[in-house]
């Protein structure tokens, strides 16, 4: 992934982290994750993989899909500044 797309995929998961009401912490034991990678995930520090992807979208209530095209959305609003 593009640096870019890894720091707009973070900001994604951690605005709807949350939005859901839900800490690092809480969000971590609901995924499987440590609150570390999740912290480097949101910041844009780490490189997730597909099956990481997918299972963070289910522990915000969206499919795999529904969440990158939430990410495609900002980039093109980014595009657009």
């Amino acid at each position: 992934m593009t640096q870019a797309l890894v720091h707009h995929l973070g900001s994604t998961i951690r605005d709807l982290r949350k939005e859901a009401g839900m800490s690092q912490i809480v969000f971590g034991e609901k995924c499987g994750f440590y609150q570390t990678y999740l912290s480097r995930i949101e910041n844009g520090s780490a490189n997730p993989t597909i099956n990481a992807i997918e299972v963070i979208a289910k522990g915000l209530g969206l499919s795999f899909f529904e969440l990158l095209d939430l990410v495609k959305l900002r980039i093109e609003q980014a595009s657009l500044r």
